[in-house]
């Protein structure tokens, strides 16, 4: 990918800059505003000389819904001057934003000399602001995408040994390849979260209410695999009340909505002895007081000397909240981009920059 770096002459310069500002909303306001923050470095380092930047974001997944809270927050960080960034509308109002319409990604280029794609979180999306524009337009990576690509790359090329890699989540059907490749790039795999009830059932295990795909082809042959570590006991969710129960006491009206105790103690082993940790998606069904496990298990990978790659939206906004953003290896911005690239290792956003 062709840096902002190797831009030599800004000045007077008009920036097409994607980003993604597709932050959770409370009450009118920006309840989380990481995404915001990580993509500070690259606006400032173009304003800086001398490029007049248009933003190019969504928020929410049809369009409908207005940015002026994401405006509002993103002055009051960035302290820039409305003279010199200046918002597009929610670029998914426009048809021809999901359907990559060359059409429309000719109009967006008109706006602009260069295009500059710091939007990790959105680049699995083969969308107008993400790939076609890039045709039209010279086209750069912004801070944000090249450290994306750059430390989510350790964990497929010569990552470092013991390599722990931990998935939660849901939606088994999707995450198969995702499963499949790390089971031999991984030393060993963690499956937690509504994933962790389709391998139980598979296994034999009752589950009762619990959440489950239904999509479960080749699960035996992944249950096989000696680096799997699937719970051994569980929290559920019975009468309304929470208990720790081994997996082999779940009843048919329980609800497991965290990892167990004994579970989280020993993947804490795994993790302290790690030289990479990779997780992505929470252990437990955290809106529904399932987070107690996710909680502890960031306490203690925040404190390994190994490396520690945390993604996932849902991760993240517990660890945000947590305020340890900080004491990670990285935090990546995406969610189902982040489980594409290390699936595939690109992204059609990434391809568009080539």
């Amino acid at each position: 990918m062709r840096s902002i770096r190797n831009l030599k002459n800004l000045k007077g310069k008009v920036v097409l800059l994607r980003v993604d500002f597709n932050v959770p909303i409370k009450d009118g306001k920006v309840a989380d505003d990481f995404r915001i923050r990580k993509a500070i470095p690259t606006i400032k380092y173009l304003h800086d000389r001398g490029a007049k930047i248009i933003i190019l974001a969504h928020l929410g997944k049809d369009g409908s819904e207005s940015l002026s809270p994401v405006v509002k927050s993103f002055f009051r960080i960035s302290r820039l001057s409305k003279d010199d960034v200046f918002f597009f509308n929610n670029i998914r109002q426009f048809k021809g934003e999901m359907n990559n319409d060359a059409r429309f990604a000719k109009k967006l280029a008109e706006l602009g000399d260069i295009y500059v794609n710091d939007a990790f979180s959105v680049s699995h999306r083969p969308h107008a602001s993400v790939v076609a524009v890039a045709k039209y337009l010279p086209s750069y990576a912004g801070f944000q995408l090249e450290e994306e690509v750059k430390n989510l790359s350790k964990a497929l090329v010569k990552p470092r040994r013991p390599f722990l890699f931990i998935l939660g989540g849901a939606k088994f059907s999707t995450k198969m390849p995702l499963i499949k490749k790390y089971l031999k790039l991984a030393d060993y795999v963690f499956i937690g979260g509504a994933l962790a009830s389709d391998f139980l059932k598979a296994r034999g295990y009752e589950v009762g209410k619990s959440l489950v795909d239904g999509k479960s082809d080749g699960i035996a042959t992944l249950l096989r695999n000696k680096k799997l570590i699937l719970p051994t006991d569980v929290v559920v969710r019975s009468s309304k009340k929470l208990k720790n129960k081994k997996v082999e006491e779940v009843g048919k009206n329980d609800s497991i909505i965290d990892v167990g105790e004994e579970s989280l103690e020993k993947l804490a082993e795994l993790a302290v002895d790690a030289k990479m940790v990779l997780w992505n998606g929470p252990l437990g069904k955290y809106e529904d007081g399932g987070d107690v496990s996710t909680k502890k298990l960031l306490q203690v990978v925040s404190r390994t000397r190994g490396e520690s790659i945390i993604g996932g939206g849902d991760t993240v906004a517990v660890l945000s909240e947590m305020k340890l953003e900080k004491k990670f290896t990285f935090v990546s911005t995406g969610g189902g981009a982040t489980l594409d690239f290390l699936a595939k290792g690109t992204l059609p956003g990434i391809k568009a920059l080539d």
